[in-house]
């Protein structure tokens, strides 16, 4: 809280106070702890001031309580950055000229690096730019898992693996949380496509339920100590998620002992009573804007406002429930808006720009190369580049993680500011994606309108093609609907805009074709024997033309890992392998019961138990240099350790990945599952010694019956790799 905030909330104070009273409330005073301030200001407050502390008072505000100088509290989207600010009912742009940021690569991109320390640099960087713009709270950041390739909102998310994705929430969430800016880990729980987001009911095992969807959550409560939950649009066992009485009251509160404040997905909330009594904290964006459509008074008409008011006054519930809510909100607060050591934050800064391009760098994945890259700065004269996504913008769109960014360097202006003066690069369209570049208000300013047709455009790059010595295609999807957007997922497996068309006729002109997939999901790649290289570039913000010209020149060696199974084929994806998804409707055709057949078998799991090859593994990622691993051995005191060796010619990073086979189980198992990771840098010829020590929690597994985690005793194998496919070295061990 800054010194004027305080100054007005202490004259508020006071205003109200007896003449004699010359001490400092011990709500106010910042010495006390926190709980004895929120017992104090608890006490003080009337039912009205505590009603209006649990919900909404515009699109992302709440209000706080004027009489005893708590400020009002300020949320945002999203995870990749500071939405710009929009009217006070209503998603149109507030038309405000300071609320532009750096846009940081989406969270794939993160999980990607697996690089923990990146994580928290990102987390930093973020809140330093909400503290700038007066946000109390980011929306984010989501670890809902990766189950189907065809989740609109993957982007947004952090992969299949519950223990990658709980490694790199945990710093981000203590990053942010380190300024003062609550973060809301999302979307909790179950919310893996976006497909009738609303009306899913999913049909889960406890076992997966913990094992999977579970741990990232659990993580950023217990280890990040997050200060807020966001609930998911979904329902589990009948129950909208976000007043559901197993995973909020029970799970989040009971079990985990959360302290902070489950948040409402906005629109999510649809109950009164269930919002009361099933762990609902703060509601947001029930129903109405309250201008054109909706109750006047609107959101003093939310369902934890004048409803519940009325409920507690005749009697049919205690204060019990709302003193419980009012003290987690108070909590925030005191952690947030009344933190007198907040500092002031600052906004698109040079160093949020390096951020963003050290997260990009680390994160891009070089999931092919046939001695193609690094391009030759010392023959290439000519370089092509092709398609859409070489120079259209990608903050814009996408849902609530859409940015009003400062600048977007395209992957187009990127090579040519690195190539400038070495090779000329020219520029052929390719295909024609969405030529729109607007959302909420927020547009682009570009004109990418197209009236040439798909085999002219084709024609045109191929016979550019000829004459370059190399050519790189920027394809992929984009963030319009259907594709890497919020509320619908993708409508198949393959590219869109005649994509594959392109790119094999362009791998047939060019034995040097570089396609360059800017996306949060996998796609069909039909023509992958026939291009030189290929490379995952992610949804990348403001630094993204600048961090793929670095990789594909060779400044940056590349280390990012995939997060995720990229597969053939979409029937090779447990959801879709089994008819799983999207679910069955019930005869009312209100709900759709989405069960996930395939239990604990997810990603890698899967593969693994039914033995397919994946196009690209989860964990896979080339590099410019080769690294060499020793022996894996079992240490005196339990821990795995082996040496690894760069034994190229080029500095670079070698994620080292562990994963455990449990040899004889009384419940079924996967053939491996993740259980840690380092990432590694070395010089060429040098050697590191890699430790993994070896807990209980990474043997075990969540017994059903017993309602427990049981490690049981027995043979172990450790397997010790560069992705979940490529297996370096073993060594068995037993635990009792």
């Amino acid at each position: 809280m800054n010194a004027s905030k305080i100054a007005i909330a202490l004259a508020i104070a006071y205003s109200t106070a007896s003449p004699a009273q010359t001490t400092i409330p011990p709500y106010l005073d910042p010495s006390k702890e926190i709980e004895t301030r929120v017992e104090d200001a608890l006490s003080r407050m009337t039912l009205d001031e505590k009603i209006r502390v649990i919900h909404a008072q515009s699109k992302f505000s709440s209000a706080g309580v004027p009489r005893l100088g708590l400020p009002d509290f300020w949320t945002d989207d999203g995870p990749h950055g500071v939405r710009p600010d929009v009217l006070w009912d209503e998603w149109e742009q507030a038309g405000q000229t300071n609320d532009s940021c750096v846009a940081f690569p989406a969270l794939t991109c993160l999980a990607a690096t697996w690089n923990p320390d990146l994580a928290s640099l990102y987390g930093t960087a973020l809140a330093e730019e909400a503290l700038y713009r007066g946000k109390d709270m980011m929306l984010g950041p989501g670890v809902n898992i990766y189950r189907t390739p065809l989740n609109g909102r993957n982007f947004e998310y952090m992969g299949e693996d519950p223990l990658l994705a709980s490694e790199m929430v945990v710093p981000y969430v203590r990053g942010l949380q380190a300024l003062g800016v609550a973060a809301c880990v999302k979307h909790f729980a179950l919310n893996n496509d976006e497909e009738y987001r609303n009306q899913v009911n999913v049909v889960v095992s406890d076992r997966a339920l913990h094992e999977i969807y579970l741990p990232a959550f659990k993580a950023a409560v217990e280890k990040g100590k997050a200060w807020a939950i966001m609930g998911a649009y979904n329902l589990y066992k009948n129950q909208h998620n976000c007043h559901n009485d197993i995973l909020l009251n029970k799970i989040l509160k009971q079990d985990w002992k959360f302290d902070g404040v489950v948040v409402s997905d906005w629109g999510g909330t649809h109950d009164t009573d269930e919002a009361v009594r099933n762990g609902l904290d703060m509601e947001f964006g029930s129903w109405t804007n309250g201008l054109s459509w909706g109750a006047s008074n609107a959101y003093d008409n939310y369902y934890l406002a004048s409803p519940y008011k009325k409920a507690i006054l005749c009697g049919q519930y205690s204060t019990a429930e709302l003193d419980d809510k009012v003290r987690r909100v108070l909590r925030l607060f005191f952690r947030t808006t009344m933190d007198r050591s907040r500092p002031a934050g600052f906004l698109c800064s040079e160093a949020h720009y390096s951020t963003a391009r050290k997260v990009a760098e680390e994160g891009i994945v070089l999931l092919k190369n046939d001695n193609v890259l690094p391009i030759d700065l010392s023959s290439a004269r000519r370089v092509l580049v092709v398609g859409e996504n070489a120079v259209k913008m990608m903050t814009v769109g996408g849902g609530s993680s859409s940015l009003k960014a400062q600048r977007e360097i395209s992957p187009l202006d990127g090579l040519r500011a690195r190539l400038q003066g070495i090779a000329q690069v020219d520029y052929a369209r390719g295909y024609v994606g969405d030529v729109t570049g607007e959302y909420n208000g927020v547009t682009t300013g570009q004109d990418l309108t197209e009236s040439r047709s798909a085999d002219e455009l084709i024609a045109e790059a191929v016979s550019m093609a000829r004459a370059a010595d190399y050519v790189i295609v920027f394809g992929g999807l984009n963030k319009s609907d259907y594709q890497d957007c919020e509320g619908h997922d993708r409508k198949d497996f393959a590219l869109p805009y005649a994509q594959d068309r392109l790119v094999a006729a362009l791998a047939q002109a060019n034995k040097r074709t570089v396609f360059v997939n800017i996306s949060g999901n996998a796609v069909a790649m039909p023509w992958v024997d026939k291009v030189g290289a290929i490379v995952q570039g992610w949804f990348l913000g403001s630094e993204s033309g600048t961090a793929l010209a670095s990789v594909l020149v060779g400044d940056a060696n590349p280390s990012g890992r995939l997060p995720f199974s990229w597969m053939s084929s979409l029937d090779q994806y447990a959801p879709h392998a089994l008819n799983a998804y999207p679910g069955t409707w019930r005869d009312d055709k209100k709900i759709i019961d989405e069960e996930y057949k395939e239990d604990i078998f997810v990603g890698y799991r899967w593969a693994d138990k039914q033995k397919l090859k994946p196009l690209f593994a989860f964990g896979h990622g080339l590099s410019y240099t080769t690294f060499e691993y020793g022996k894996a051995r079992r240490a005196a005191n339990g821990d795995i350790c082996l040496t690894v060796r760069n034994t190229g010619q080029r500095p670079g990073a070698e994620t080292v990945q562990l994963y455990i086979r449990d040899v004889k189980s009384s419940l079924p198992r996967p053939v491996k599952e993740l259980k840690a990771f380092k990432k590694v840098w070395l010089q060429p010829g040098e050697s590191a010694e890699v430790v993994f020590a070896i807990e209980p929690s990474m043997l075990s597994f969540f017994d059903d019956a017993k309602q427990e985690w049981v490690v049981e005793p027995g043979q172990f194998e450790a397997l010790i790799g560069a992705s979940a496919t490529d297996i370096r070295a073993k060594v068995a061990f037993d635990w009792k």
